[in-house]
């Protein structure tokens, strides 16, 4: 047998609503967050991890280029 209490009706609509709230709370505060990290990255003048990996391999083969031109010079 199910009873219907408004009191506890009203009760549990509170409760969903405040969960609702803090779930969005939650939310705002991470995007806040990402916003000011990436505000802090930005006024510090780093590269991202794709753009140093990028840049470390073609010093790579530009070390490579230099060591076979090395190998070609004529020694003084």
């Amino acid at each position: 047998m199910q009873t219907q209490n408004p009191f506890l009706d009203e009760i549990a609509k509170l409760t969903t609503a405040a969960m609702g709230m803090a779930q969005a709370a939650s939310e705002e505060a991470k995007s806040a967050f990402r916003a000011q990290a990436d505000r802090a990255a930005a006024e510090l003048d780093l590269i991202r991890r794709e753009e140093f990996e990028a840049l470390k391999a073609e010093v790579a083969a530009l070390r490579g280029e230099l060591e076979a031109l090395r190998g070609q010079a004529p020694n003084v």
